[in-house]
């Protein structure tokens, strides 16, 4: 009676362990409110005032790390090359793949540049926002010097369309990536420094809670994986037994307990 005690104390042990190996990882991305799922769609851009550190997470709750003024700049002398690159990147690496259904990745940003317009002596390069996935590029989008370098706000878009090639993001190694390009002369001559402050600049603002600026928001599907057909509509579970992952299992194990059970009161009669 008593090893039949025991063998049953070890099959309910095994089946709670079994509980938490087989649970989903989209729910336990869930639990992270700075991961992605169908409900947590949209992307912040954060980052340190001197744009050195620029990142991004799915939290639109939480700045903690970005600078106060709500913005990133980077200033250049009078008649200096008005020179910037920099990217930003996810803060925390994707803890499962992300899924998009069709329709559009938008991402809605504003700048502030102040710098000369381009002769055709002059060294430049239009504003150039690079969208990756990873090591893949997914879209490259220009805007002319002259559109953004008054310095005033400029709010800017960008609309990527679900494809094929970006309907799936592995984690790890096909993470959203952006990346920030622009180089325009500076400002010189009479009345520079006297009359008219001729420092030039690239400002980016970052998100802050409550406004739409410094976001991208994508379609996430309330799916496993949409180039495979049959998988269930939920993001806990594929097809199968009411759409849990790993029923199957847990109802064999739940078997072996009832059949401990069985012998133990076998072995008491």
């Amino acid at each position: 009676m008593e090893a039949g005690r025991v063998a049953l104390s070890i099959v309910l042990a095994t089946i709670l362990s079994l509980s938490t190996l087989v649970a989903p990882s989209t729910a336990q991305m869930v639990d992270d409110p700075k991961q992605p799922s169908e409900t947590n769609n949209t992307m912040v851009i954060l980052g340190t005032q001197d744009l050195a550190n620029c990142f991004t997470h799915f939290d639109v709750n939480d700045t903690s790390g970005s600078a106060e003024q709500g913005y990133g700049e980077k200033g250049f002398s009078q008649g200096s090359q008005v020179n910037i690159m920099y990217n930003c990147q996810l803060e925390k690496s994707f803890l499962d793949h992300m899924y998009l259904k069709n329709g559009s990745i938008v991402f809605d940003f504003t700048v502030n540049i102040y710098s000369a317009d381009c002769t055709d002596n002059s060294d430049c390069t239009n504003l150039t926002v690079t969208v990756s996935k990873g090591q893949q590029v997914v879209k490259i989008q220009e805007w002319p010097v002259e559109q953004v370098n008054s310095g005033n706000d400029v709010n800017l878009e960008m609309e990527i369309t679900v494809d094929e090639m970006t309907n799936t993001w592995n984690k790890s190694s096909q993470e959203p990536f952006i990346e920030f390009e622009y180089s325009a002369p500076g400002f010189s001559g009479i009345g520079c420094g006297i009359v008219f402050d001729c420092d030039g600049y690239f400002r980016m603002y970052y998100y802050t809670v409550g406004n739409n600026t410094g976001i991208m928001e994508f379609p996430i599907a309330n799916t496993t994986d949409p180039n495979i057909p049959g998988n269930g509509d939920s993001m806990t579970g594929g097809a199968g037994d009411s759409g849990l992952p790993g029923f199957g299992l847990m109802a064999g194990v739940s078997a072996l307990a009832m059949a401990a059970v069985a012998v133990s009161r076998k072995k008491e009669e």
